[in-house]
């Protein structure tokens, strides 16, 4: 991206999209019973809450009524159609992985089959986006953790906190060209998860391939653990590389987030927060609510003198519905260079 002079001031920066996470696969409902909502009512309302709290996109899971995350689609088509009628403008995003929380206490915490996962492309009503991520990696997500972050919640339990540690994202391929294709063809727009500057270059090279023609909208996910390190000079790095039409937002974990979506905030990017990612304040005194989370980043964004996106300007920004008709024009639209004419085409870089 290109941040010329001027790029800090906020009259040059889009509005800021927050996205919530608000159903949190990873805990119990008596973790943060205060929070977690279990009903559909209750997950429908969680909707409206962090709508009218400021976020204008949500990521959205599923929970059963005995608290544990739904692998049921027909839970999906349930809270989405309830969420659309609710709040018709927000963008709805699915979290591809459908639930990664173990089926049972001490089981593996585990990613959805292929198919399974492929058939989020048939979700009725369709979500605006559903998040796909681009290369097989580890996903240690407590790897960053310390004592405090767990104390008084399920993750105590060694058994449930190793099955997390030892987590694992399968995204080989021909998983992801098939799964694009399958959203592409309904009209999904597939939000990239980055997990580092490896996983952007295969989004890229699917790109000059012709795989995905459409907005680039992704995730910078900096939470360890096989994943990106939530840090300065990684961000800097992962954002040098990203073309200058694309939508990024920056996603951390526990105490990082708040940190993290400063840094983003303050650079024109946009952020995430929700109790999938963090419990607690900063001072670990007590937990925080997805809501408070994002009041939070909206007074800090107002601080900043940039304002929120309201749900209008987050689809315009996004380009929500788009898709291109050409890879070259998909390469212009979101600011890479062109393709080499007659070379092999999935390695280039935007030009110096």
């Amino acid at each position: 991206m290109n941040f010329l002079d001027g790029h800090l001031f906020p009259e040059n920066q889009q509005p800021l999209i927050i996205t919530a996470a608000p159903y949190a696969p990873s805990w119990v409902p008596t973790d943060f019973p205060e929070d977690i909502p279990v009903t559909m009512d209750e997950q429908i309302q969680k909707a409206v809450d962090c709508y009218n709290a400021g976020a204008t996109v949500l990521h959205l899971h599923v929970r059963e009524l005995d608290g544990k995350g739904s692998k049921r689609l027909s839970k999906f088509n349930e809270l989405i159609a309830g969420v659309r009628n609710a709040v018709p403008e927000m963008i709805i995003q699915v979290g591809g992985s459908i639930s990664f929380a173990p089926e049972s206490e001490g089981a593996a915490a585990k990613w959805l089959s292929d198919d399974t996962r492929h058939m989020l492309a048939e979700l009725d009503p369709k979500p605006d986006q559903v998040t796909v991520t681009i290369n097989t990696s580890q996903m240690n997500v407590v790897e960053h953790w310390d004592y405090k972050d767990t104390r008084g919640t399920s993750m105590e339990d060694p058994a449930v906190y190793n099955a997390y540690k030892e987590m694992t994202v399968p995204a080989q391929p021909g998983w992801a060209e098939e799964h694009i294709r399958r959203l592409n063809a309904v009209g999904i727009q597939s939000a990239f998860q980055c997990y580092n500057i490896n996983s952007f270059d295969s989004v890229e090279r699917l790109m000059r391939r012709g795989i995905y023609k459409g907005p680039l909208v992704m995730n910078w996910v900096a939470i360890g653990g096989g994943m990106d390190v939530p840090n300065l000079y990684s961000l800097a790095n992962f954002v040098r590389a990203v073309p200058d039409g694309a939508v990024l937002t920056v996603e951390s974990s526990m105490r990082n987030v708040l940190p993290v979506n400063m840094m983003g905030i303050a650079a024109g990017l946009h952020v995430r927060c929700g109790i999938e990612d963090n419990l607690w304040n900063q001072a670990q005194t007590e937990k925080m609510s997805t809501t408070a989370q994002i009041e939070q980043l909206v007074r800090v964004s107002r601080e900043f003198g940039r304002e929120v996106a309201t749900a209008q300007q987050a689809r315009e920004i996004s380009k929500i519905g788009v898709f291109y008709e050409t890879v070259e024009e998909s390469l212009r639209e979101n600011g890479f260079a062109p393709n080499r004419n007659g070379g092999h085409q999935g390695f280039l870089r935007k030009v110096a």
